[in-house]
């Protein structure tokens, strides 16, 4: 099972208003294992960056200046995901961004039924709790000390390791999937582990005189005995 773990960051709270994705970052998970594969695109908002939402992310006019417009990546962002299942904290804000973009260039938009919502699973598993991307780090120990302003490929990487935490660990079905999963070109399989053959046979774990008792008993069942083995 492929899922993309995916964060973006933006000018401010709603496409409608103007807004824009200034960040995207996303990483792969393959059977609930990171892959190591990863997305990241700065972008230019053609817009200002206001104030508040500098004070978030650090990113500012003159740096963003001279990145790409979303138009212009759109298509290496959506062979990355793939019809891969996308898993965002407050999934609604990211996809009503990126689907504002896609449309706007051109795209087909991404059905909402494609992200799962970190948020919800952490708002139904601990209800009544603080459901923030910090607060979850907190009670599943993960270190976010690298978290010092929000930062799209940082914060899809300490999602990955929070998701990975709510649905039950690192690798909850230890890779043993009855059905493959296709790969996109280019892609190589995660390497899936199995048992090899024991170089040596493991030494007998039952003393001589455990095996004269277990002789003596059967001895005294008789011909019809199941552990006699006849040829």
């Amino acid at each position: 099972m492929r899922e993309i773990v995916l964060d973006t960051e933006t000018t401010g709270f709603e496409p409608a208003e103007g807004h824009r994705i200034v960040e995207i970052g996303a990483v792969e998970l393959f059977n609930h294992l990171l892959t190591g594969r990863t997305y990241h695109q700065y972008l230019n908002p053609e817009r200002p960056m206001p104030k508040e939402a500098f004070e978030v992310h650090g990113l500012s006019d003159d740096f963003l200046r001279d990145k790409p417009l979303f138009g212009t990546i759109a298509q290496d962002f959506l062979t990355f995901i793939g019809d891969a299942q996308m898993v965002i904290h407050n999934a609604a804000f990211d996809m009503k961004f990126l689907n504002a973009e896609l449309a706007a260039a051109g795209h087909t938009v991404l059905p909402y039924a494609r992200a799962t919502d970190t948020l919800a699973i952490a708002k139904q598993k601990f209800p009544g709790s603080p459901a923030s991307l910090d607060a979850l780090c907190r009670r599943s120990g993960v270190d976010n000390s690298a978290r010092e302003k929000h930062g799209a490929l940082l914060d899809s990487e300490i999602l990955a390791e929070v998701y990975l935490q709510l649905v039950g660990g690192r690798q909850p079905d230890f890779a043993l999937s009855s059905t493959a999963q296709p790969l996109a070109k280019g892609e190589i399989a995660p390497e899936i582990w199995r048992a090899k053959p024991r170089g040596m046979p493991l030494p007998p774990r039952i003393t001589e005189d455990e095996a004269a008792a277990h002789q003596a008993f059967v001895a005294k069942l008789g011909d019809a005995a199941v552990w006699i083995k006849r040829t």
